[in-house]
């Protein structure tokens, strides 16, 4: 009996040594919790274990360091784990280098600084990538004009933008909610710190912010952004030096045949816009697709491109997911013309039927960035007071996994892209 024992516990330290890696699996079906799965490979990179992320397998896996407080939280976060032998993870890396099999494993080297934009007053169920990053479990700060115009970016390797409006006209809720209280005291709190900064307009105040923004891009930095706050961003770095605001907005009228005054050589993604004139309408310009799509709830769905893992890593890891089709969800910035789009510019996510992109990415300087149309990918409609999506109703949302894939994308050790 002595012996038998002496044997299984043989057999256990065995199977320990042997034991070496933790496989997170993202497939559609076996995989309880995509979301909180980033949250756990995140806590690997700031405990300074690297991870392999394994391109197109298993819909995006994770390899991770077999450790005791990796599995524990696994087990408390409700994240599906397989533990696996040295033998079993390098067959695994053997079938994903082959040059027939469209894988491939990249290394996840450092958790990215993050930072998300946005006014200190808003709750977190206002922003789809605040919620994301509680609900995973990753940290992050919030910075505001303060911090940009302080240079304080330079302390983050990835920065999300608010559902901002960077043009100066609040939002273009004038029409519909100028009488509304919230409406006013964001519209005041907004022109105080603008004076506070030393601006005698907000639109001067916003315009700064963007160019910082662009400068942290260009200086490599990851920047992402949902909803409105890609196109008004777009605007406001066309219209520098021009006045497109509105009386109501800033006081004075705007410069005459501003349209013709328009950049677009300053823009990162849009090209041969036209803005939206009137304060009435709760638009900025025809980027926007939200007014001209006309296509059922139960028909609104997505396609993301599908690239070569080993020829194209960056888009390969912006779109790993366990589906190709994605729900639609509207936003004041619901998805961008196509037409609009400069051509060096990728569009990783498409309705092809309505000629609109929904998911874009682009490289500026030494930095980059991707645009993601709609307000939240589990409120099909979101309006101003409406109650927060619970994400633990949503636990293998695609949508949301789009944005968690641009979260850990900076962590990514970098290697030339192959042309």
């Amino acid at each position: 009996m002595k012996k038998v024992l002496v044997f299984i516990i043989l057999l256990f330290f065995i199977k320990i040594t042997y034991a070496s890696f933790i496989l997170i699996p993202m497939d559609n079906d076996l995989q309880k919790d995509h979301l909180k799965a980033y949250g756990i490979t995140f806590l690997s990179l700031q405990k300074q274990h690297k991870v392999k992320w394994l391109l197109n397998y298993r819909g995006g896996s994770f390899l991770l360091e077999d450790m005791p407080e990796f599995r524990k939280e696994c087990t408390i976060r409700g994240v599906t784990y397989e533990i696996i032998t040295d033998a079993e993870a390098l067959s695994i890396l053997e079938l994903i280098s082959s040059p027939s099999k469209n894988m491939d494993a990249v290394i996840l080297e450092k958790a990215p600084k993050i930072a998300v934009y946005s006014p200190k007053h808003k709750a977190p169920w206002d922003d789809a990538v605040t919620m994301a990053l509680k609900y995973a479990e990753i940290p992050y700060d919030v910075v505001y004009d303060k911090e940009v115009l302080n240079d304080e970016l330079v302390k983050y390797e990835w920065l999300h933008l608010h559902h901002e409006d960077f043009t100066g006209q609040y939002g273009k809720f004038y029409g519909s909610s100028r009488r509304a209280a919230w409406y006013i005291n964001a519209k005041l709190a907004s022109e105080k710190l603008a004076t506070e900064l030393g601006y005698d307009k907000v639109s001067k105040e916003k315009l700064d912010v963007a160019l910082r923004i662009r400068d942290f891009v260009i200086g490599g930095g990851f920047m992402f952004a949902m909803c409105s706050a890609t196109d008004s961003f777009e605007i406001a770095l066309a219209a520098e030096g021009v006045d497109i605001c509105e009386t109501m907005f800033d006081g004075d009228g705007t410069d005459d045949d501003y349209q013709s005054k328009l950049d677009y050589s300053k823009t990162f993604a849009f090209k041969n816009f036209k803005l939206e004139r009137s304060p009435m309408v709760y638009e900025f310009s025809d980027i926007d697709m939200t007014k001209r799509r006309k296509i059922p709830k139960t028909l609104d769905y997505f396609t993301l491109m599908e690239y070569s893992a080993k020829w194209d890593p960056i888009p390969t890891m912006l779109t790993q997911n366990h589906t190709l089709l994605v729900k639609g969800f509207m936003g004041q910035t619901t998805s961008f013309d196509k037409e609009l789009i400069k051509s060096n510019v990728l569009i990783m996510g498409e309705l092809k039927s309505t000629n609109e992109a929904r998911y874009i990415h682009g490289v500026l300087g030494k930095g980059m960035f991707t645009f993601y149309g709609g307000h939240d990918p589990e409120d099909y409609r979101h309006f101003v007071n409406d109650p927060k999506t619970e994400l633990d109703l949503h636990p293998n949302s695609p949508g949301y996994r789009l944005i968690l894939n641009n979260v850990l994308f900076p962590a990514a050790k970098k290697k030339k892209q192959k042309t």
